[in-house]
């Protein structure tokens, strides 16, 4: 791995990402799951210089814009690794590694049968609550009601996470699902949770 590089290359897809290695450094790591456009990563990445986050998105498209964006604003905090979302957090995570997950407006899988497929589910929450360093936290935003209400239940059934207040989004950067929805007018939820 290449601490100058924004591309995660995978040498073995089975073997833990070792962070120092990866980044160069031993600032705080967090997540960005599900980066989409990498709007989100981006911004944040470049609001705060003193952690190191890792952006994971599946689509081939999204994860090439990013990293041009990366390599065009030259961040050297950010990597970006294409692949799916919960093999990444059960194999490839760093046990008490993660200071921050954030997952943001995340497919809700709106009707009832493709529920099932949605990220947030206990097995999930348990895969990335062994990969949070204690006292490190679990964000998750999204505009849809029964997602958030479902999402909430999962990390009541895995039992790992404490439910805490929400954190003071109001200087995060906005991904474009949200600047969409805010000009729709619709609500976002938020919830977070701790790693005692």
């Amino acid at each position: 791995m290449n601490a100058s590089n924004p591309s995660v290359v995978l040498a073995d897809i089975c073997q833990r990402l070792d962070w120092r290695t990866l980044f160069g450094n031993e600032q705080p790591v967090e997540l960005d799951l599900g980066a989409g456009d990498g709007g989100f990563a981006l911004a944040y990445a470049q609001q705060h210089p003193e952690i190191n986050l890792l952006a994971v998105e599946r689509l081939l498209g999204r994860v090439r814009k990013i990293e041009k964006r990366t390599t065009r604003g030259k961040l050297t905090n950010l990597k970006v690794l294409r692949l799916e979302t919960a093999y990444t957090v059960r194999y490839l995570l760093p046990p008490h590694s993660i200071s921050i997950a954030h997952i943001m407006f995340p497919d809700p899988w709106p009707k009832r049968r493709h529920w099932p497929r949605r990220l947030m589910q206990p097995d999930f929450v348990r895969d990335l609550a062994a990969a949070i360093r204690p006292g490190g936290e679990l964000r998750f935003t999204t505009d849809h009601a029964h997602y958030f209400e479902t999402a909430q239940q999962a990390v009541t059934d895995a039992k790992v996470l404490e439910r805490a207040p929400e954190w003071d989004w109001s200087t995060d950067p906005k991904t474009d699902f949200q600047q969409t929805f805010d000009a729709e007018g619709r609500a976002t939820h938020r919830a977070r949770w701790i790693k005692s």
